[in-house]
């Protein structure tokens, strides 16, 4: 097996590369801002229920430890 010189691999690399990209279905640009804004909702979402979980359980500890 012949070794290929190391600008011949990077050629090779490089070659390789495009041709992936080339198979890539890109996303839309409705596609890429209707998933953006379903995840800012759902990071609000979760924001607020963590805020409420935390809330929750700093009373309970309180009413728990009598502070």
């Amino acid at each position: 097996m012949a070794s290929k010189s190391v600008v011949g691999r990077i050629c090779s690399y490089i070659a390789d590369v495009k041709a992936e990209i080339g198979k890539v279905t890109w996303p839309s640009r409705k596609e890429v801002i209707v998933t953006t804004i379903v995840v800012f909702v759902m990071a609000l979402i979760a924001s607020l229920f963590f805020a409420l979980v935390d809330t929750a359980w700093y009373k309970v500890v309180h009413a728990i430890i009598g502070q």
